[in-house]
């Protein structure tokens, strides 16, 4: 389900006005080969990590073991929370406005046969973090490396966006 229906009401009540979402990122890692899971958006043709939007009252860490079940077929071991930041505004093609504080989580792979399991997303593919800085955008990469090297911290963003 691409838009949440608790958003299809606030947006019948509030327009296109900007909406601040809470989000969660899963950078799912396989611990056999250490390849990272992707999904290519059906909406953007980009490649990301598995990603969702925070149900009311969900916790993140539930959202992105929801969103991987979902959208790639696969169950995950969260392991720890990587970072912590606000996206840019962003404007969809429909005119509605929404900015996100992602929560960005490092996960293991547990079972399941990856493939394409809603409408989210056009293919799914396990690659090494060489060929993730080939097909995602520097965001998505940030998010990545924020995750592959979460024995460091939590890494909060700090910059204005």
């Amino acid at each position: 389900m691409p838009t949440p229906s608790f958003i299809t009401k606030l947006r019948e009540k509030i327009g296109n006005d900007m909406l601040w979402l809470s989000g969660a990122t899963a950078v799912i890692q396989r611990q056999s080969d250490q390849k990272i899971l992707l999904v290519q958006r059906s909406d953007s043709g980009a490649w990301t990590p598995i990603t969702g939007i925070v149900d009311p009252g969900e916790n993140p860490a539930l959202t992105i073991r929801r969103e991987a079940q979902e959208e790639a077929n696969v169950s995950i071991e969260v392991i720890a929370l990587a970072q912590l930041k606000a996206d840019p505004p962003h404007t969809f093609n429909n005119g509605d406005q929404c900015q996100f504080l992602d929560h960005t989580f490092y996960c293991h792979y547990i079972s399941g046969e990856e493939r394409v399991n809603d409408e989210e997303s056009t293919q799914v593919r396990w690659v090494s973090f060489e060929e993730a800085q080939e097909l995602c955008s520097p965001r998505m990469l940030d998010r990545i490396d924020a995750a592959l090297h979460w024995q460091d911290g939590v890494r909060f963003g700090y910059e204005q966006v």
